[in-house]
This record gives structure tokens, sequence and C-alpha cells, in this order.
């Protein structure tokens, strides 16, 4: 809102490009200023104003001359305050109309209108050096002129007066508008100058460059009809206007009030002036009304700038009206809220937001408040005193009420009861796996010590083997076992200690580890935890994993589990951890030696066919919507998909080639169900046709009745062998076992049926099981001198020493067996293990490679269905291996009949199943000797 000048100091408030109306005591002692009679449309502006309030708080009052007044008086001043008559302009000044050359000030923002107060601010030191001195030699006259926008420039603000104040001479002058204004100087303080616009001015050439100064030609308002007709009509829609827009907006309406002091004044110029001059249009739409001397069509040009803004302040209220109502309507909402919160608070039906958070923790810790350890009371308690003191608004009262919400919801002292039936334990193991032997009677022997202790206590075992053995499921059926509630987690490339240990509660977004979730899902402190793919941890920036599960998983450490998250200790004692992994080698020495390995090494052909029959082909049957009455899945179909399709060690893939066939049976099913289904449509509406035929022939002769029921039953006969044919069976066998998985992966059993000079089976462990490995070896080169051996086939540096060593024990057998043999002195040796794409390595090659290359170099085959596996030293030592249940297994698939294993094995193959060891011809050797005798026993 724009206020009148109160005092000098005042002034200084000022913004800049903000107008201020002059106005005039009524009373003015100055008996040379007359008021002039009142045009007819004043009485309209005063009626209009009469009743607004003069403003109390006027202490000074100016007034100038009108522009079309020729007199030229000077301004008076009425000013009750003594100590600011510096401020003033004194009187003894020549007339306005002397000054015909005057300095010019550039107005970069809005013109200035005769009759109105403008603050503006002087940069250049030279102007406001000469316009202080213009005011000492009494003439505080200067020209105010609008300064053009810079073509192609985009600069506004600040930007734009920089640019101004650094042109000079003709460059200002160009950039000037010729029309301006005479602008009295008022006062001075620093660097702000204001104006009193007087009347209308046009540069006529330059005087001087630095600082500006102009001649300028008086303007005055071309002649004019007071009693035009239009002039009147537009001069009192002028005024509508002003009172429309002063209804809409109160931001002009201090103008008017001081207008109502100097009404008397008011004449068609100046209303087109004033109506200009407050309305918030653009520089150059005021420019064209100051620079036009036509009455009727200033009059013109400022209606429309007032009706424009008119139009403005309608769509700004209109916007206004509707960010109040949505404001108002929200505001209403909240207090009525806060107003119903507070009654309900009073009637005691509902307590503030803390008491009832408190509450609600209080009421979590009461039914297990024994239970609860003394310490993790404390702690809880303190959270509560400090819940109640904070802030409900503050970040640290939802981080605190984060806290309770965990520390209450853990299951303190809560243990779900356990089952220590070993009868029950062992039917519902037997009744989710087939076999397993050993790990079953390792979970059964833990449910006997429980039960004769009376209390389990936590234990990590660990069950390794190939994917697909059945890990996972192993783990969830130990926890129904012993009646346990079960919770997993994979830690396969976890890299964060924070997943364990948890995140400080400093951090936004905190949370504690998994072993704290893991309690307040399960609701119980003995859960059985599986931790899937423990060989999998990895190590990244933010800490070691496997370090941090030590004190997780150790039965010494794990009573007092201290998580990052929650800062007390908590018992983990009473969990029962089961971890899972492919490959032990890769778990870390000090968490290893921390567990009870039980290795899973896979399963045999009885052993698939069993799982394949009484479990996954059961459970994909009811998961595919198959009745057992429409499909016939034969043994021999069976046997065909597990020794052609499926030789892997686990049941996964096994798995998914029934699911395969079993959805290929549905598709067909369905089928056949939409061919019929027209076709039974077709015969009903047949069958109808013929009643109604039936119906119609009633009335015939008899003959042609009778021949009409013949058709009816044949058309029934026909539809019941087709309701026989969509409820036959399908039947999958081994002939059309191709048509639903394709054609079978493995073509044979061995690569070889007999194999030939320098190739022997060797058995092999991989992380998939056990496999079958062939070496082979034969001569590149031979010549006086030219014994050498080369290797290929991928081979790792443990299997590359291998071959070496086998060269040389093989070099020192042969000149033992057959002194005059110099195959290995004379022939260049190449020794390759095939599937060269697959990376080998490990210790257990040694008897193969020796075997392979006295093959060769004694021109002998080795025997039939042979297979070996073991290391050998330089002296012929043959050295233990592992994987012996995945070697034998592997064996078994190929169709070995005689395998050889070290001595020291002997006790790991006598605890293998008896359908394992079934058929098997096994030798226990610790020289290679030995080996040499069975391997060619049959070269006599």
């Amino acid at each position: 809102m724009l206020k009148i000048l109160r005092s000098s100091s005042a002034s200084s408030c000022i913004q800049q490009a903000r107008y201020y109306p002059i106005a005039s005591s009524s009373s003015s002692s100055y008996t040379h200023h007359r008021i002039k009679p009142t045009p007819p449309f004043h009485g309209v502006l005063k009626s209009f104003l009469r009743d607004k309030p003069n403003h109390k708080s006027l202490q000074r009052l100016f007034f100038c001359t009108d522009s079309s007044d020729k007199s030229g008086s000077a301004s008076a001043v009425e000013e009750p305050e003594s100590n600011a008559a510096a401020a003033i302009v004194p009187t003894a000044i020549k007339k306005p109309d002397d000054f015909l050359t005057v300095l010019a000030l550039p107005l970069p923002h809005r013109p200035l209108f005769p009759g109105f107060y403008m603050p503006i601010y002087v940069k250049d030191p030279k102007l406001l050096a000469a316009l202080v001195e213009s005011r000492k030699r009494q003439a505080p006259y200067a020209g105010a002129f609008l300064v053009k926008d810079e073509p192609g420039s985009e600069a506004t603000g600040s930007d734009a007066e920089k640019n101004i104040y650094e042109l000079k001479g003709k460059d200002l002058l160009n950039r000037l508008h010729e029309v301006g204004t005479l602008a009295q100087i008022t006062s001075i303080q620093g660097d702000q100058v204001v104006l009193i616009g007087h009347r209308r001015l046009r540069i006529t050439e330059m005087v001087s460059e630095d600082p500006l100064t102009v001649k300028v030609d008086h303007l005055k308002d071309s002649p004019y009809n007071k009693d035009d007709d239009v002039i009147k009509a537009t001069s009192f829609e002028v005024i509508t206007t002003l009172r429309d827009v002063l209804k809409t907006s109160s931001l002009w309406r201090d103008h008017v009030q001081t207008y109502n002091q100097h009404i008397g004044d008011f004449n068609y110029p100046r209303l087109a002036d004033f109506g200009a001059a407050i309305s918030g249009s653009n520089k150059l739409q005021c420019q064209q009304v100051l620079e036009e001397l036509d009455v009727y069509k200033r009059l013109r040009l400022s209606l429309e700038l007032l009706k424009k803004e008119m139009e403005i302040h309608k769509i700004q209220e209109s916007i206004a009206k509707a960010i109040e109502e949505k404001i108002s309507t929200e505001q209403r909402r909240y207090l009525l809220n806060e107003q119903f919160k507070a009654i309900k608070k009073e009637l005691g039906l509902e307590t503030d937001d803390k008491t009832a958070l408190t509450d609600k923790f209080r009421d979590r810790i009461d039914p297990s408040k024994e239970k609860i350890p003394p310490h993790v009371l404390q702690v809880i308690e303190e959270e509560l005193k400090k819940l109640q003191l904070l802030e409900a608004s503050s970040s640290e009262f939802n981080v605190t009420r984060n806290y309770l919400d965990w520390l209450t919801a853990l299951p303190w002292g809560n243990y779900s009861d356990e089952n220590f039936d070993v009868l029950r334990a062992q039917q519902i193991l037997d009744e989710d796996h087939y076999g397993l032997t050993d790990v079953k009677e390792r979970i059964l022997e833990f449910i006997a010590v429980g039960k004769l202790r009376g209390t389990s206590q936590g234990k990590i075992i660990c069950l390794s083997g190939p994917p697909g053995v059945g890990k996972t499921s192993i783990g969830r059926s130990i926890a129904r076992a012993l009646n346990r509630k079960f919770y997993r987690f994979s830690v396969g490339g976890l890299s964060d200690v924070a997943e364990i240990k948890g995140h400080r509660r400093t951090y936004i977004g905190a949370m504690p580890g998994k072993m704290v979730q893991c309690l307040k899902s399960v609701g119980t402190a003995n859960p059985l935890v599986l931790i899937d793919e423990i060989d999998k941890l990895g190590r990244g920036h933010a800490g070691d994993p496997a370090s941090a599960m030590l004190e997780l998983l150790d039965p010494e450490q794990n009573a007092n589990f201290l998580d990052h998250y929650l800062d007390v200790p908590i018992d983990l004692s009473k969990v029962l951890f089961v971890c899972t992994a492919n490959v032990i080698e890769t778990i870390p020495g000090p968490l290893l030696d921390r567990m009870e390995i039980i290795p899973i090494a896979g399963y045999i052909t009885d052993e698939k066919m069993h799982i394949a029959r009484d479990y996954l082909e059961k459970n994909t049957r009811d998961a595919c919507g198959v009745k057992p009455e429409q499909v016939d899945l034969t043994d021999a179909a069976l046997l065909s998909l597990i020794e052609n399709y499926c030789r892997e060690a686990g049941v996964r893939n096994l798995q998914k080639q029934i699911e395969k066939i079993y959805r290929k049976i549905a598709l067909h099913l369905v089928r056949q169900g939409a061919q019929n289904e027209p076709l039974s449509l077709g015969s009903e509406s047949t069958q109808d046709a013929t009643e109604s035929n039936q119906d119609e022939t009633e009335s015939k002769e008899p003959e042609e009745a009778e021949v009409v029921e013949t058709n009816v039953s044949a058309a029934h006969q026909d539809s019941d062998l087709k309701d026989n044919e969509a409820t036959e069976k399908v039947l999958v066998d081994e002939k059309n076992l191709a048509d639903y998985v394709g054609k079978p992966v493995f073509h044979a059993e061995r690569m070889y049926e007999q194999t030939p000079l320098g190739v022997v089976m060797g058995l092999a462990w991989t992380a998939m099981g056990g496999s079958t490995l062939y070496i082979e070896t034969t001569q590149v080169e031979q010549g006086e001198g030219k014994g050498s051996l080369h290797l290929t086939g991928q081979l790792g540096d443990v299997m590359k020493e291998s071959a070496q060593i086998a060269h040389t024990v093989a070099r020192a057998i042969l000149a033992v067996k057959d002194h005059d043999n110099p195959f290995f002195a004379n022939s260049k040796v190449h020794l390759h293990v095939p599937a060269g794409a697959t990376p080998k390595d490990g210790p257990s090659a040694g008897c193969t490679m020796i075997t392979s290359l006295l093959s060769l170099a004694m021109n002998k085959h080795v025997k039939k269905d042979l297979a070996m596996t073991g290391e050998v030293t330089l002296t012929g030592r043959v050295l233990p291996i592992g994987g012996v249940k995945e070697k034998t297994i592997a064996a078994r698939r190929s169709g070995v009949k005689t395998i050889i294993f070290p001595l020291a094995n002997k006790r790991d193959f006598d605890e293998l199943a008896p359908n394992v060891k079934e058929g098997l011809d096994v030798h226990f050797v610790d020289d290679y000797n030995q080996i040499f005798d069975l391997a060619f026993e049959t070269e006599k």
C-alpha cells in the first residue's frame, strides 16, 4: 500500500518506481493559490470519497502548480515541524517556465507524471554533485526522461540500471525518450533524490555531455472544449472505472485519499494523468500517455489502461478467493480435528500421542516383564521417559519411537515348546525327503540329546553339496520336526556388515541387522535360522561380513550378541543355525571351524526314481491341475529322463523336465476339450432339432417317426464315443518322451565303450557333484632325444604339476617293467583332458595320468569298465583323495564296474549306503604297482 510522504526522514524509505500524488491543504495560507471552479465530475468523485477518512497521521502536505497553470507559482508547503525545514525547497526561486536548460535524469522503470512524487537513486557521482549544486543555487529543477529498452537485450532490473549508468553523452541521449517531465528536486539524502513532476518537456538539443544537460521546450496541452459531451462522458467513465478498481483493490486508495485534499485542482488532463499513473501498465504504455497532448486521446488511453487494471484485479481476486477457500477449508478441518481431540481427551476417550505411544509400548512388555533381562528393562524405561520430554515434531522423537518399537517387539525370553519325539521327527523327515540317511541320523541325534537334557542348545550345522540336492528344504523339514519357527535369509554376495550387525541409530534410515529382524518376525527366541549360500559371502568397502558372522554363529559368543542398532546384548544361544554351501573350501577357516559339516553328495539313479515318483511327479501334477487318472507316466520314461536328460547330482533339473511334461499334457487336455465342446453343442442342437421334428411329425405317418428315432439314437452313440475318447489317459513312455522334452542331452553312457590306447577314465569331483573325466595321451613326434610332454585341456597349476610328476613316474615304471623300451626318451607326448572349455584342477588325477602314459608307451589297452582316482608321489605312493561318495555315484551313473581308490579312503567308502556300493568291484591300493596290475591284467 502506497503511503503519503510524512517527513523528510520518511522519504528515505520510499521504494523506487513508486508514485505519490501531490496534495495541498484546503486551508492553505497562500492567497495567490486559488481554488478553481470544480468540473462537473468532481461531485461524483467527492460523493464516492465522502465517507473516506482523512489520514490523521498526515504531518506535511505537498502540492505543486498545475501543468496548465500559467502563473507558474512555486510549491507551497504546510510544515508544522520546525526541524524539517531543510528538506523544503525555498519559495523564493525562479518560475518553472524560466528553466529552458536542465540536467537530464534517466528513469529506468516508469515515466514521471505531473503532480506525482518519484524517488530515484542517482549512481553517477557527477550528476549527483550537479543536482546538489543546482539545489544550492535555488534552481531545484531537472528533466526526468524515460530510458528506452536496449534493442535485442533481455537484461532487467539491476543489470539494466547498471548499463544505463555506464552511458554518457550522446549514447545516453539516444537512449532517452524525447518527451519527459520537468521535475522539482524536493530532497537529496545520500544517492536518493525525491522528485515532483510539474509539466511536460521535449528535448531539443544537447548542451553538455557529463553530466548530460539538454535544452528543452515546455509542452502545453492542446486546446479542448470543457463542455464537450464526449470528453465529459469519457471522464465520467474514467471515474467509474477508478471506482470499480478501488472496490476490487485497496492498493491505490491512499492516492485518492490524498487527492481528496486537492480535489479543487482536478481537471480533465490531471484525471488522465492520474489514471495512467496508478495503473500497473508497462512503461511504454505510460510513456504514450505522457507524450499525448490531445486531452481527449489522453483520456481514452488512460481509460484503456484502467480497464486492463480492473480486469487484472478481477483475475487476482478470483485467484485469491480460490486459494482462500482452499486454505480456510483445511484450517477449518484442522481446527475441528484439534477440538475433537481435546473433547475426547476431556472425556477420557483418548489420550495424546505421547501417552498413547507410551501405553502401547508398556502393554507390549507387561505380559513378559519377568522374562525381560534387567538391563533391557532399564533401557526401555529410560527411553520412555525421554519420549515424554521430546517434541513430537522433532527428529529425535521419531528415532526414539522407532528404537522403542524394536526393543519392545522382540520376544525376550519367549521360547516355543519343542517336540523331542524322535519317532515323529523320523516320520516327518521321511515324508519330505528320500534317502539322506546320514543327514537324518544327525538330526535325530540332536533331538535325542535335547530330550535327555530337557532343553536344546543351539548348534551350527552346515549342509554342503551340489545344487538341487535339497539343502534348503532339509532345513525347513528340521524346523517342522522340532516344532521350531523357521526363518531363512541368504548371504550370497553380502558385503555390508550392517546387514548382520545393524546400523548405528544416528544414521538416517537406520535398521537392525538380519538376526534382530528374524526374532521380531518369528516371535520366539529359539527359531531355526537357515543361512543360505554362506560360501558366497562377499567382502566390500563396508567391512568383512564373514568375520561378523563369527559373533552371530559361535555358541561361545552369541549368548551376548550385540546389535549396533539395539545396543543391548541379545541371547542367541538357543537358536539353531543351519547353513548351506556348495563348496566348503571358500568358507573362511575360523567360520568353518565352528560348523558341523554334513555333506550331501547327490542321488544315484535309483534314488532319483523314487524321488521323481513319490515327490516330484505328485507335486507337479497337482500344480498343473491334472488328475491322476488322466496321465500314465511309465517307469521306463522316468528312467530314460534321468539317464538321458538329468545326470546331474541334484534333482532340480529333473523337476523342471517333469514340469515340462505335465505342461504339455495340460495343453493337450485343454485342446482336446476345446475340440469336443463345439461337437457336443452340435449334437445337442441336433438332438433339439430332432425332438422338434418329432413334435412336428406326431401328426404324420408312423414310418417317418421311426426314421427320426433311429437318427437320434445314432447321434447319442456318436457323442458317447467322443466322451470316451476325451477321458482316455495320456500315455508318456520311452518312445514318445522326446515329443515332450526334446532330444536327449546325453547320447551315451560313456565316451568310449572300449577305451583306446592311451585313454583312461578318471573320477573327478566338482561343485555340481561327481563326474567322469577322461585322460587322453598320444604320440606327436618320435626321434632320438625328442622326449617331452605337452599339456592341453585348460588345466590348473595343481594338475600341471601332477602331469609332470606322472611323466616322471611313468618313465621310472617303464624302465622297470620294460627296460628296453625307449618310448619316453625319444617321443614327444601330448596329454589332453577333454572338455577343454571347462577349467579343471585338483590333486586326484595322478594315477589316471600315469596309466594313460604307460598304456601308450606299452601299447596296451586298459581293462574295460575301469575308473580310478588318486594322487601319486614320485616314489609311487598313492595319496588319499576327497569326494568318495560323489565319485562313486558318478562311476555308477557311467556304468563303471571296477573302481580303484586309495587305501586311506576305505573308511569313507565303507560309510556309504549299500545301494550306492551295490554292483561295484572296488579295489583299494597304496602303491602304483597295484594299479598297474589291475589296469593291465587282461594284457598278459
